[in-house]
């Protein structure tokens, strides 16, 4: 690689190292050739992410110039016109090596941009709409890097385990999203526990129990993805594996805090993440992993 691509690749790396825990632990268990083109999808939706949610103090029609900016470079980049960008080098090769489908980095953009306009969602349905181009895309443009032998059958459950992710990231999320004037959990599920999004602080028993449907929701995402993880390629399942088990472990912390996620963030401790990436990588390739 050139100079200017292999910065490119490290600054995607230190993204995730620094922002993704959980993910770039389990991305530690693939082969070092995938690694990095993981680093570089996770660099460009962490990147996107940070226009939109950590310029919060400037005026939205600014984020939504610089959003706009980012995204033109992005798509010159994809047209062959030099790219003067930090991390978009590698982005735009990895796209190129995989051959991955534009249309699913399009759609990830424009969820990005309804961040900047959208503060909550009527419906899960209308949330699934959002979560289709912040998500589940996500797991169809990993599927490439991660191989498979049947990749028409592993399309799905990869897109399942987008939505999974994003939903337990959202309930572990809940006060955060709350401080930035959003609320990701769908107002009628709300409204069927008798609550507005100015409850949702209070930590009574209703938000318990609307906390803990929701992640009963999760866990049903999680059920669909499990499914696809032993026909990735061998290689790739320990990864998947892990990122499965302690993405989930997550809503386990929450249902131990009694459903309290405002309480302390919930998080899986050290040492069941190194339990469950040493038994991943034990585990023989093609084993089901359970839902």
């Amino acid at each position: 690689m050139d100079t200017d691509l292999a910065a490119a690749y490290d600054r995607c790396r230190a993204l995730h190292k620094r922002h993704g825990r959980t993910y770039y632990l389990a991305t530690r268990l693939l082969p070092g050739w995938k690694r990095r083109h993981v680093h570089a999808l996770y660099g460009f939706s962490r990147y996107a992410d940070e226009i939109v949610d950590r310029t919060d103090a400037l005026p939205p029609a600014e984020r939504a110039a610089r959003l706009t900016e980012w995204s033109d470079r992005f798509v010159a980049g994809l047209r062959g016109e030099p790219v003067d960008d930090p991390l978009l080098p590698a982005v735009l090769h990895t796209i190129a090596v995989f051959d991955l489908d534009v249309a699913d980095f399009v759609a990830f953009l424009r969820s990005m941009a309804m961040d900047l306009t959208v503060t909550s969602y009527p419906t899960y349905d209308d949330l699934l709409g959002y979560m289709e181009g912040s998500a589940a895309v996500i797991g169809t443009m990993m599927l490439p890097i991660l191989g498979s032998h049947d990749p028409a059958a592993a399309r799905e459950p990869a897109r399942q385990l987008g939505l999974a992710f994003q939903l337990t990231n959202f309930l572990r999320d809940v006060a955060e999203d709350l401080d930035r004037g959003r609320v990701y959990l769908p107002l009628a599920d709300l409204a069927g526990f008798g609550l507005t999004p100015a409850d949702l602080r209070s930590a009574s028993p209703k938000v318990k129990d609307l906390i803990a449907y929701e992640v009963s929701r999760a866990r049903d995402h999680y059920a669909r993805a499990a499914p696809g993880i032993p026909l990735l390629e061998p290689a790739s399942q320990a990864c998947m594996r892990t990122a499965y088990q302690l993405y989930g472990g997550i809503l386990d912390e929450i249902e131990a805090a009694g459903y309290d996620v405002f309480a302390r963030r919930a998080t899986v401790p050290n040492g069941r993440r190194a339990a469950v990436a040493i038994r991943s990588l034990l585990t023989r390739p093609g084993t089901p992993v359970p839902a």
